[in-house]
């Protein structure tokens, strides 16, 4: 079949001028919904949508506030140097708001010297004195408490931060 054979297409608007219109009249639709849904929690409306696009995004981190409780280890140890009473106070007294969350980072310094005896990980040592704090904490801190670890040059600590988490229904 030739060219000359198509039928020659009919008088009208151009093509992409329709298609130009559907996708205004999906937005003006998509607003409509938005504004529709007054009663409707705006949050979880968001989420649905987000959800329903595959997209998975974590809850925002708690905005630090303050920080107290710098514990000097020994190289390749995880024992605590120091009492951990007057943090424990500090973190009892921050914690009666249940809008604050606890962060309990353990560092390691990067030197050979500073990693775990057992296994030789100096991740497995920044964590092994985050929790070791944090297990000081929990028994006289009924907060929630998270633990991070971090590799800085020069640093054998750990360091408790307090951090406004704001309020969630999920969260006891």
């Amino acid at each position: 079949m030739t060219a000359i054979a198509y039928p020659d297409p009919p008088a009208g608007k151009p093509l992409w001028l329709v298609t130009l219109a559907d996708l205004a009249l999906l937005l003006v639709g998509f607003f409509v919904l938005l504004q529709a849904n007054q009663g409707i929690d705006r949050s979880a409306l968001a989420r649905g949508l987000r959800e329903g696009f595959g997209v998975v995004t974590p809850d925002p981190a708690p905005l630090p506030v303050a920080a107290d409780g710098v514990f000097d280890f020994a190289p390749g140890s995880a024992a605590l140097p120091r009492s951990t009473a007057a943090i424990a106070q500090w973190a009892s007294d921050a914690a009666r708001d249940p809008r604050v969350m606890l962060t309990v980072t353990g560092f390691v310094d990067g030197t050979p010297a500073d990693i775990d005896p057992a296994t030789g990980s100096a991740a497995l040592l920044a964590a092994d004195r985050a929790r070791a704090v944090a297990a000081a904490l929990a028994v006289t801190t009924k907060a929630r408490i998270a633990i991070t670890t971090s590799q800085t040059p020069g640093r054998r600590a750990a360091l408790v931060t307090l951090a406004f988490a704001g309020e969630r229904k999920d969260r006891p």
